[in-house]
């Protein structure tokens, strides 16, 4: 069983009675990693850079570059950074691997070496639809998420999903490899101007589906906190590390508004957005 998180004296730290634990820490996600100690997550989700090449670009000038020199800069990247997910991974854990068409590939084969090829679990598919699409290829409108267990005993517990089908009507069903999930558009309420953000709902069911409750999720590259938002909401510990100041003081103040929701339910109210055009953009207010 996987010891709690000891309540460091840390700026960023936050427990109640009422409320999960979490924490967050600025740093290189190697460094962050290498520095947990092994067997301490029950889950390790990654977002890492996509390599599209480009400045990744949100509101307010949020942005980081995406791009490595070429594909053998970013598995040179990636390989030490998974290899110490492996390590933090409690037996029962397992790691998700968010990623898309450019690395998918590439970034199999490194987890069969690292994990195992027999503790490959899933390799889902989220279909969001959105996106450009160019006239010499079929529009590309999914991620590639990649479910590897640390052993094959890994803990599980299939998400259900709205059944579609008419004699089901009202009913679920167990979820698919194939999560269709929207993504948020520009005029999403979850918005906080971070260019890669994630929806609740995917983190969510990810979350709940592969980290038992009360366990630890590790986010090495959390950016604006979605991943630590669902933990902390589904009963999870949270643990989010991200080189960025500006994406860990979004965070900061989506856990803060989490817990207070989760306090004291009453107390907080969820914004309307009446008129597009008459909000701005803030750091501090994010879904």
């Amino acid at each position: 069983m996987t010891e709690p998180i000891r309540a460091p004296r840390h700026p960023e730290y936050r427990m109640t009675d009422q409320a999960p634990a979490w924490r967050l820490e600025q740093a290189d996600c190697l460094a962050a990693l290498t520095a947990l100690p092994a067997a301490t997550a029950s889950l390790v989700y990654i977002d890492p850079p996509f390599n599209t090449g480009v400045r990744r670009q949100g509101r307010s000038g949020l942005a980081f570059a995406d791009r490595f020199d070429d594909i053998g800069a970013w598995r040179a990247f990636m390989e030490p950074r998974l290899r110490a997910a492996h390590h933090a991974l409690a037996m029962d854990g397992s790691l998700l691997l968010h990623v898309d068409w450019r690395t998918s590939h590439h970034a199999r084969f490194m987890l069969d070496e690292i994990f195992g090829a027999e503790c490959f679990v899933n390799h889902l598919v989220w279909s969001y639809g959105l996106g450009g699409s160019g006239p010499r290829s079929f529009a590309r409108k999914h991620d590639d998420i990649l479910l590897y267990g640390r052993s094959t005993d890994y803990w599980f517990e299939a998400p259900r999903v709205p059944a579609r089908s008419a004699r089901l009507r009202g009913c679920t069903k167990k979820a698919t490899d194939v999560l269709d999930i929207a993504a948020l558009n520009n005029m999403a309420i979850e918005r906080t101007g971070w260019p890669t953000q994630k929806p609740l709902a995917l983190l969510d069911l990810l979350v709940r589906a592969c980290c038992r409750p009360s366990g630890l999720v590790v986010d090495p590259t959390c950016g604006s906190g979605t991943t630590l938002v669902a933990a902390v909401r589904s009963g999870r510990r949270a643990l989010g590390i991200d080189i960025s100041a500006d994406a860990l003081s979004i965070a900061r103040g989506r856990l803060e508004r989490e817990a207070m929701r989760l306090t004291h339910p009453t107390a907080a109210k969820p914004r309307v957005r009446r008129q597009a055009a008459a909000v701005q953009p803030r750091l501090a207010q994010s879904a």
